[in-house]
């Protein structure tokens, strides 16, 4: 084991419960935690956390008033892209960029406003 090791990457938010649910279903994962304090939890220990912050304010994106801080990026086949995004919006992602024919990404808001993009590859 190394020195220092990631552990984990934790979410600010309003209802962590509601919002490990919803990256554990886009990714295929589990939920687990009580209280403040839920994790998404997928293969190999790979792990998000959100935590409860009652006065949470989601970033605003792309806009700098409130920045986004961080943003995840989830990699998906190319020729899955369109299920992908079908399967993000259906859970309660909203679309805020498409891609064009120089990007390959689409960026979205979780329910809670967090940005993440679908990065496409293959």
């Amino acid at each position: 084991m190394a020195l220092i090791e990631l552990g984990v990457v934790a979410l600010d938010c309003p209802d962590p419960r509601a919002l490990a649910g919803f990256y554990a279903e886009l990714l295929d994962w589990r939920v687990t935690g009580e209280g403040d304090w839920f994790e998404a939890v997928g293969p190999q220990g790979r792990r998000l956390a959100f935590q409860e912050v009652p006065d949470h304010r989601p970033p605003q994106w792309p806009g700098q008033e409130q920045p986004q801080q961080c943003h995840l990026d989830f990699n998906v086949r190319r020729a899955d892209a369109e299920a992908a995004q079908e399967k993000a919006l259906a859970l309660g992602a909203k679309l805020v960029q498409q891609d064009d024919a120089r990007q390959s990404w689409r960026v979205y808001l979780d329910p809670a406003g967090h940005p993440f993009c679908l990065c496409f590859v293959g």
